[in-house]
C-alpha cells in the first residue's frame, strides 16, 4: 500500500503506472508460486521419507542387533558434493574429523530408558535422544519422527518405534534432500527474477498498446479545447469503453455547441430587443434635456408635452425592466437549472392563481384542478403557470373569467388556460412559443415575446410539450402536457 501511495504521489504517467502495477502483479504471482512449488515439493520430499523411515523401523524392530537392522534397509544416495567444502559449520567438521562421513541410514537401539545400548555406524551424528524417543522407549508404544540438528543443520531425519525391552531408531539421512531443495530454491529465484523482467516488458506494452486510444483521444479533446471547434467531432472506433468514451464526449461537444449557438442567439435576440425601449428611453430624455435648456428663451415645454414624455418614459423604463427580468430568467434557466423533485401540480397551479389574482385584479380566475403527481421543478413550474396566467390575463378584458384546468388522462397531466381575448391567428400560433415573437396585433400590447418562450423552455425540460389554438368560446387556449407519475 506504501509502494502504491507512493506511485500516485510522484505524479507517474498513467501508462508507467499500469505497467508498475502489472509487473508487480506478475512478479508477485511468480513470487507466490515459486514458494508454494517449494513448499510442496519439501513437503512431499520429507513426507515420502517419513513414509520410508517409519516401514524401516518397523523392520528393524524385528532384528536382534542394529547391525542385522542395517543389512535389512535399504541405502540412500551418495553425499552431495559441497560437502567436502570447507563452508560447513564447525560442529559438521569436527564430527567428520571424529565420526568420518555420515552413512545412509543409522540404526540404534534405546532400552526401556531410554539410553543407547546399540548402534550402527556413524551414531554420533544423531546426537542425544529426544525426550519424545524417551517416551516412546520408557512407553512401549507411539511412534516419533524428528529431526537431528547439529547446530542450524539437519544431518538426518530419525524415527523411533517401541520393541521387546525398549524402542529403536532408524536415521535417514536428508543431506540430499536439503541439497535438492537448495538447487530448486534458486532455479526458482532465478526464473522469478528472470519472469518479473520479462513481466516488465510486456507490461509496458501492454500499457503502451492499452492505453494508445486513451493517449489519441486525449489529444483529440486537447485539440478541441484550443481551437474552441464544437462542431468537430472525434472519431469512433469499435465498440469497447473507449469507443464508448468518444461518443459521450462527441455527445458532450455537441450540447456544448448547441448551448453556445442559443447564448449567441439570446445575446444577438437580447441586443436587437434592448434596442428599442433604449433608444426611445434616450430620445425621450433628449427632448427633456432640451426642454430644460430651453427655458431661458422662452420656450418652454407644455405641461401636457411634458406629463405625456414622463409617462412614456415610465412605460418604457417598465417594458426595459420587464424584458431585463425575463432574460436573466431564460438564461438561469440555461444556466443553472433547478434539481428535479416530486410534486403535485395542483398545488402549483393554486399557488400561482393566488399570485395572478393579486397581480390581475380586473380579472376573474376560474380554476379546476385534480391531483397531478409528478417530477419536476417547483420553481420551473411555478413560472410556467404564471406565464400562462399573466398572458390570459393581459388579453382579457376587465371583468373577463380566464378558466384554468388541470386533469390527468393516459399518463400525462394536462394544464388547458382559456381566455376570452381576441384569440390568435392560426398562422402566428406556431410562432408564439419563440424567442421575441410578438404578433402584429400584440405589438401594440406590452410585453417582451420572452414569457411563452419560457414557458415552451421549461416544459421541453420536462419532456411535454405546448400548444396554441382557439378556445370554444372565442379566445385562445394554452394546453401544456407534462408526463406524470404512473400512480397519479
Amino acid at each position: 500500500m506504501r509502494l502504491l501511495r507512493g506511485l500516485g504521489r510522484r505524479r507517474l504517467t498513467l501508462r508507467t503506472r499500469v505497467a508498475v502495477l502489472s509487473t508487480l502483479g506478475v512478479a508477485l504471482a511468480v513470487v507466490v508460486v515459486s514458494l508454494a512449488g517449494w513448499w510442496l515439493m519439501r513437503a512431499r520430499m520429507y513426507e515420502n521419507l517419513d513414509r520410508q523411515l517409519r516401514a524401516d523401523t518397523a523392520e528393524a524392530a524385528r532384528a536382534a542387533t542394529p547391525e542385522e537392522a542395517l543389512r535389512t534397509l535399504r541405502s540412500a544416495d551418495q553425499l552431495p558434493g559441497s560437502w567436502s567444502d570447507d563452508d560447513l559449520p564447525t560442529e559438521i567438521r569436527r564430527l567428520l574429523r571424529l565420526a568420518g562421513l555420515p552413512p545412509p541410514v543409522v540404526v540404534r537401539f534405546l532400552d526401556g530408558g531410554g539410553h543407547v545400548v546399540s548402534a550402527t555406524a556413524g551414531a554420533g551424528w544423531l546426537g542425544p535422544v529426544t525426550s519424545p524417543a524417551v517416551r516412546v522407549a520408557a512407553s512401549g508404544s507411539g511412534q516419533d519422527v524428528d529431526d537431528a540438528e547439529l547446530g542450524d543443520e539437519t544431518v538426518y531425519r530419525v524415527s523411533t518405534a517401541p520393541r521387546p525391552g525398549g524402542a529403536v531408531q532408524v536415521a535417514g539421512r536428508v543431506i540430499g534432500i536439503e541439497g535438492t531443495l537448495d538447487d530448486l530454491r534458486v532455479l526458482l529465484t532465478w526464473i522469478g527474477l528472470a519472469g518479473a523482467a520479462l513481466a516488465g516488458v510486456v507490461g509496458w506494452g501492454v500499457a503502451r498498446a492499452g492505453l494508445g486510444p486513451v493517449h489519441r483521444l486525449t489529444g483529440a479533446v486537447e485539440k478541441v479545447a484550443e481551437t474552441q471547434d464544437l462542431d468537430s467531432s472525434i472519431p469512433v472506433a469499435g465498440r469497447d469503453e473507449i469507443a464508448r468514451l468518444a461518443t459521450a464526449v462527441n455527445h458532450l461537444l455537441t450540447a456544448l455547441a448547441a448551448s453556445k449557438a442559443a447564448q449567441q442567439q439570446l445575446v444577438q435576440d437580447a441586443g436587437h430587443e434592448l434596442r428599442t425601449p433604449l433608444t426611445s428611453l434616450r430620445t425621450n430624455v433628449e427632448l427633456l434635456t432640451y426642454a430644460e435648456q430651453q427655458l431661458g428663451s422662452g420656450k418652454v415645454l407644455s405641461a401636457e408635452d411634458r406629463a405625456r414624455l414622463l409617462h412614456d418614459l415610465g412605460v418604457q423604463a417598465e417594458e426595459l425592466t420587464t424584458l431585463t427580468t425575463e432574460l436573466v430568467e431564460l438564461a438561469a434557466e440555461n444556466a443553472d437549472p433547478e434539481p428535479f423533485g416530486p410534486l403535485d401540480l395542483a398545488d402549483v397551479v393554486h399557488s400561482a392563481v393566488i399570485r395572478a389574482r393579486a397581480r390581475w385584479p380586473q380579472v376573474v380566475f376560474a380554476v379546476s384542478a385534480t391531483p397531478a403527481s409528478l417530477t419536476g421543478q417547483p420553481g420551473g413550474l411555478s413560472r410556467v403557470v404564471l406565464n400562462l396566467l399573466d398572458n390570459a390575463a393581459k388579453w382579457s378584458p376587465p371583468g373577463g373569467t380566464v378558466r384554468v384546468n388541470l386533469s390527468t388522462s393516459d399518463g400525462h397531466a394536462e394544464l388547458a388556460v382559456t381566455d376570452e381575448g381576441p384569440g390568435i391567428d392560426e398562422p402566428d400560433r406556431p410562432k408564439v412559443f419563440e424567442r421575441f415573437y410578438r404578433a402584429t396585433a400584440a405589438r401594440s400590447m406590452p410585453g417582451s415575446g420572452l414569457g411563452l418562450a419560457i414557458v415552451a423552455q421549461i416544459v421541453t425540460t420536462h419532456a411535454g410539450k405546448v400548444t396554441a389554438d382557439a378556445a370554444p368560446h372565442g379566445g385562445a387556449r394554452l394546453r401544456v402536457q407534462l408526463p406524470a407519475d404512473r400512480d397519479s
